[in-house]
């Protein structure tokens, strides 16, 4: 993900390293170029309009550094830019009354099922005491795919033969606080976010468990949709932060850039292949630095500030 975004990116800047000093049509030819490359990766339009304003009103003013040459403060400004964009990291909240329940939503095939795995690992890794819950009556062989990847990953996963998911999840809930689990994560049907009867059972199973976390389940190659989506179920039921799925794959990418902008919701986690320890904590400098394709002369930039702050 990011390849052709990144490629086109790195033109651009390669196109500014040739000027000595740039003038203001310089960095006009070099923003509409970035504009263009930006949109045709899907990242929302509004979007990018705030950030290139921002960038072109730091990189015409006085927001220079006698270390950097004009190119190389173009790209730290971009970086700092899109990490503003892409928001603070957020932790989960695990807080109050065990157990602790994080809820996983989302639509059909976003990888809800095996991002509840990931997560069940990744937390059980931080010492936590976790149980998978499989609540989707609807997809055949959903709960025995959560029992396999339990069974791989070494965590109990409770199901049941009950159509009802609130009642699914109260009662695998009633077990955990029982068995002394600290963190449940509950593995729920796909569903659009135009569906009505669907959503109104989400609030139901949110009444019945009361999460401290609602996570969205994203899958990062949806596009300008993704957005839509987030806000639907954020209407629903007040989703606490997003996790990015597919973010190994070739998709334009967009989507990621725009989520927290357009949302205003934490991405906590990205999903970064099919292993099952492929889920990485949101990490917005990273993430920056792999958009622009630049991680090298990032560390430049960083080497050359840091000597003369000395």
């Amino acid at each position: 993900m990011f390849e052709s975004l990144s490629t086109k990116l790195q033109a651009v800047f390669k196109e500014l390293s040739r000027h000595g000093k740039l003038r203001p049509e310089d960095i006009d030819s070099a923003l509409r170029e970035i504009r263009l490359a930006l949109l045709e990766a899907d990242v929302h339009y509004q979007v990018v309009k705030d950030l290139l304003e921002r960038v072109k009103e730091r990189a015409l003013g006085e927001d220079v550094s006698r270390s950097l040459n004009p190119a190389q403060q173009v790209i730290r400004i971009i970086h700092q830019e899109l990490v503003a964009v892409l928001g603070e990291p957020e932790r989960l909240r695990l807080q109050g009354a065990k157990p602790r329940v994080i809820l996983l939503v989302g639509l059909q095939g976003s990888g809800k099922t095996t991002t509840a795995a990931k997560l069940a690992r990744k937390l059980k890794g931080q010492g936590e005491r976790t149980m998978l819950i499989a609540a989707d009556p609807y997809r055949p062989a959903a709960a025995t795919q959560l029992e396999v990847l339990g069974a791989e990953i070494d965590v109990p996963v409770f199901t049941s033969t009950d159509r009802n998911p609130a009642k699914i999840c109260t009662e695998g809930f009633d077990k955990a606080r029982k068995g002394g689990v600290s963190v449940v994560v509950i593995d729920t049907a796909g569903r659009l976010q135009i569906d009505e009867p669907m959503m109104e059972e989400l609030r139901t199973i949110k009444a019945a468990v009361d999460p401290t976390e609602i996570l969205l389940i994203v899958d990062a190659m949806t596009g300008q949709e993704a957005v839509q989506i987030a806000q639907g179920f954020n209407t629903a039921v007040n989703l606490t932060g997003l996790i990015l799925t597919k973010m190994d794959g070739d998709a334009r990418g967009g989507a990621a850039i725009s989520m927290r902008a357009v949302t205003g919701m934490p991405i906590k986690f990205i999903g970064v292949g099919e292993a099952r320890d492929a889920l990485e904590t949101f990490d917005p400098e990273r993430l920056a630095s792999r958009i622009l394709g630049m991680g090298d002369v990032l560390s430049i930039i960083e080497k050359a500030e840091a000597a003369i702050e000395k």
